[in-house]
């Protein structure tokens, strides 16, 4: 499927560090990508001997050899590993779009929607579970959220590159997706959850994850066809919000089977 003009973020550039995440933006050829910076002292091997090597001619880059101190000033930390990618915006793409490339892959619908999750670190961890288990588009609110940022695909591991991402209003996007004959589904801990049923795995559905103190908003919750919680065998009552996205979308997957293949270009 043809993808529309996308939308920007801002601000226009940014540099994305990290071995695999810079790895991942090259391969999924999503956005512009100005500068290749990596570090003198780094030896090329692995990852880093790919990047260099293979995909920056391939993206039109000519790495630039700097001090390590360089590439840490650069981004204000050392969590660089010795390379980082000045590119453009994370690529938005139009929730009409990402809901129609979603009906288009072989397998039921499965997509995953965020409810004003603050922290880039939960936002990364979600979204590495979530391209791992297929899920073919992930929605933003427009506010109150942790955009795509570099952090986010750095703990992402670049798995964020890959993955569709709209921002719209959760309210009506649930609104459209019930339209569309999409079930939603609540994660939530509260007394009006279910308890887990995997029957719902195979239904086009739409998984709905709230943030990591307060949960699903009550519109978002009310809007939800229904509620379920993932049982709790310990004394702790509660799972971290990336953790308890993680494991539901995996029960999703596991009740799910395999998926065909669906084999992506790497060029």
């Amino acid at each position: 499927m043809v993808r529309p003009h996308v939308k920007k973020s801002s601000p226009e550039r940014e540099w994305l560090y990290g071995r695999q995440a810079v790895y991942e933006s090259l391969r999924a050829n999503r956005r512009r990508f100005y500068r290749l910076w990596v570090a003198e002292s780094a030896r090329l091997y692995g990852r880093l001997d790919e990047i260099v090597n293979d995909w920056a001619p391939l993206r039109g880059l000519t790495p630039e050899f700097r001090p390590r101190e360089e590439l840490t000033a650069q981004i204000g930390h050392e969590h660089h590993q010795g390379v980082l990618l000045e590119t453009g915006p994370y690529p938005y793409e139009d929730f009409p779009w990402l809901l129609e490339n979603a009906h288009e892959h072989t397998e039921p619908v499965f997509l995953l929607l965020l409810d004003r999750l603050q922290d880039p670190r939960n936002v990364g961890a979600v979204l590495r579970t979530a391209e791992a288990v297929g899920v073919q588009g992930v929605v933003l609110p427009y506010r109150q959220r942790a955009g795509i940022t570099p952090t986010v695909v750095h703990v992402s591991a670049g798995a964020s590159e890959h993955l569709p991402v709209a921002t719209m209003n959760l309210a009506q996007a649930i609104e459209r997706l019930k339209e569309k004959g999409i079930w939603v589904l609540g994660l939530d801990a509260g007394p009006e959850a279910q308890p887990w049923d995997s029957s719902w795995a195979r239904e086009p559905l739409a998984l709905v994850v709230g943030s990591e103190g307060e949960g699903l908003r009550p519109l978002v919750r009310e809007k939800c066809d229904v509620l379920l919680r993932l049982p709790m065998y310990g004394r702790v009552a509660s799972l971290n919000a990336a953790v308890a996205a993680s494991v539901a979308l995996y029960l999703i997957r596991m009740a799910r089977g395999a998926p065909p293949l669906n084999p992506q270009e790497d060029a």
